[in-house]
């Protein structure tokens, strides 16, 4: 039985992938938060390692904070880039597969088009620099990885934007949603799955690749989509970024090219209407 770490263990795409982990039973799976195993401390990291024997890990640590990284720019990076290279070099010490969750940050936001792999990366806010600079140092230090970019992720568990609306919707007649930013939703289980693909199909393409759902959507008409489908009566005004000043650039275009995962995994990919539906299904 191989056996893989899941780092971030009690975060929102762990919880996911403990939520199929039944599925792949010649698999056992760890799971440790930053109590556990601290992936800023390179000799617990070290020990732990060496004391179980690993196949795989998947990395859904990080910090995701992203306005207060422009305060905390320190720990972000500490966590982000500084965690992401640890891991990188371990795994190297232990030829131990990494998958990496980073994101669509990484990118600018300046253009129409969906972002490639092979883009250029530029990122406007601590938060994506530092997932970023992750990228980076696991790229230099190791061979077999697999660095998986996403999107506007959310599920049953932890904290989201799909949570956040529902109970705002409650709460409130009326709410105001920004809708020039573009991207695409991610549903973590989805996702998760995605991360099983690359291991059970033992690929070694290693390699970045981008995930999310399938279309196009802004956050104004993503949380309309939201309230439309869990019959939520609110008054949705749409309203320009700058009208909601928050501490960190967001890129006003992020949809990610998914070319690349579905050719290498022979996958079709959900639209994300069907996804959130699955998932308000379970919420509500």
């Amino acid at each position: 039985m191989k056996h893989i770490l899941v780092t971030g263990g009690n975060g929102q795409l762990a919880s996911c992938i403990k939520d199929i982990e039944n599925n792949y039973n010649s698999y056992n799976f760890i799971y440790t938060d930053y109590e556990d195993l601290d992936i800023c401390n390179k000799t617990q990291l070290d020990s732990f390692f060496k004391a179980h024997t690993l196949a795989f890990c998947i990395n859904c640590a990080a910090y995701t904070a992203v306005d207060k990284a422009e305060s905390e720019t320190e720990k972000a990076y500490l966590i982000n880039a500084t965690g992401a290279k640890n891991l990188a070099e371990i795994c190297k010490d232990y030829n131990v597969t990494m998958v990496h969750v980073s994101t669509d940050f990484v990118f600018q936001g300046n253009t129409n088009q969906s972002y490639t792999e092979n883009d250029v990366t530029k990122p406007i806010s601590v938060y994506g620099a530092s997932k970023l600079k992750g990228e980076q140092e696991i790229i230099k230090t190791l061979q077999n990885y697999f660095i998986i970019r996403t999107s506007w992720l959310y599920s049953e568990h932890g904290n989201n934007f799909v949570k956040t609306m529902l109970r705002l919707g409650k709460e409130r007649d009326e709410l105001k949603v920004v809708n020039d930013q573009i991207g695409t939703p991610t549903y973590a289980p989805d996702l998760a799955e995605v991360i099983m693909s690359f291991i059970v199909t033992k690929n070694v393409n290693y390699g970045t690749y981008h995930y999310s759902n399938d279309g196009v959507v802004s956050w104004f008409d993503f949380a309309a989509s939201i309230f439309k489908l869990s019959k939520v009566d609110v008054k949705l005004t749409p309203i320009p970024s700058d009208h909601f000043p928050q501490d960190a650039n967001r890129p006003k275009f992020s949809v990610l090219d998914k070319t690349k995962i579905k050719k290498e995994l022979q996958i079709s990919i959900k639209p994300w209407e069907t996804s959130l539906q699955r998932c308000l299904q379970k919420l509500i």
